[in-house]
């Protein structure tokens, strides 16, 4: 039986056949429900200061080799990046910041 999990984002801004566009907000010390990313994507950083990621054992891909890691990184506004999909995971504001980004998944 799967695990119940969250979602990618916050709140779904967007969708259509080709893509899902949410946002992501978290407070200073706020963490996401886990969230399994089953499709690839692009987050584009808002606003905020610092933020982690708290991976899971089972991610696939190119996150497995951070199965049970922590990942945390500086933010800056503007900043795009790209990712496949395979991260089950839960975002970490670890700033003193709200985190703000944009996540768009891309649709197969």
């Amino acid at each position: 039986m799967a695990k119940a999990r969250g979602n990618v984002g916050s709140n779904l801004l967007f969708e259509n056949e080709r893509v899902a566009v949410w946002d992501m907000r978290l407070a200073p010390g706020q963490k996401e429900p886990i969230h399994e990313h089953k499709r690839d994507y692009l987050t584009i950083q808002i606003r905020g200061d610092r933020v982690a990621a708290d991976f899971e054992p089972e991610c696939k891909g190119a996150w497995a080799e951070y199965a049970g890691q922590r990942l945390e990184a500086e933010v800056t506004p503007g900043k795009v990046l790209y990712s496949e999909k395979g991260g089950v995971e839960a975002a970490v504001n670890t700033g003193s910041e709200e985190f703000y980004e944009i996540i768009v998944e891309l649709k197969d």
